[in-house]
């Protein structure tokens, strides 16, 4: 499972890094909000690399931004590999981008609490971070729904709801397996 959910949280990421940033230009055309150069001083700060005022390198600056982008893609692989799949699943991913940037921001002294921005400038960041999160929400989860439902769906499907008397899956059926181990020596899926 951590070998899928590496490579494909990787890209899942990098293509919600792409379309945010594709809509982050959109909007800057739109509203004339300058380019931030946020990412590349707060991994200036991270790494010890020398820091300028005023505009950052591109470089330094992308590295940060589609990095942390793709990294971030291999929790919500994870997600979706364990059965955490769909538009809740994508909402609370959506969170934990937003908190992962507060985090480093705000600990490197890069940036302020949100609570201190403009609403209209807090609405578009969380706007942003919805885009990227459902994005590669969508290609996480359907990376991962090459190889079946997780453990998670699994055990939803064996008795719907939530129940206290509901135990968990047996040890051998917790785990996430591949689309080619539930195949029969014939190449038919097994029966559940």
């Amino acid at each position: 499972m951590i070998r899928r959910a590496l490579w494909q949280g990787l890209v899942a990421g990098t293509v919600g890094g792409v379309v945010m940033t594709l809509g982050e230009k959109i909007e800057q055309v739109v509203t004339g909000r300058p380019d931030s150069h946020v990412p590349a001083r707060v991994l200036q700060r991270l790494t010890g690399l020398p820091e300028r005022p005023g505009t950052q390198p591109l470089p330094v600056n992308w590295a940060m931004h589609f990095g942390q982008a793709a990294l971030l893609g291999v929790l919500r692989s994870v997600m979706a590999q364990a059965g955490l799949r769909g538009p809740v699943a994508s909402a609370k991913f959506t969170v934990v981008r937003l908190t992962n940037d507060q985090i480093l921001e705000n600990a490197t002294g890069v940036g302020a609490p949100p609570t201190t921005w403009p609403r209209t400038e807090l609405a578009v960041d969380v706007l942003h971070k919805a885009v990227y999160g459902f994005v590669t929400g969508a290609v996480a989860d359907a990376l991962a729904a090459r190889n079946g439902p997780g453990p998670g769906e699994r055990h939803a499907a064996r008795r719907p709801g939530r129940h206290p008397d509901a135990g968990p899956l047996p040890r051998e059926e917790g785990r996430v397996v591949s689309a080619k181990s539930r195949r029969s020596p014939g190449g038919r899926p097994r029966g559940r």
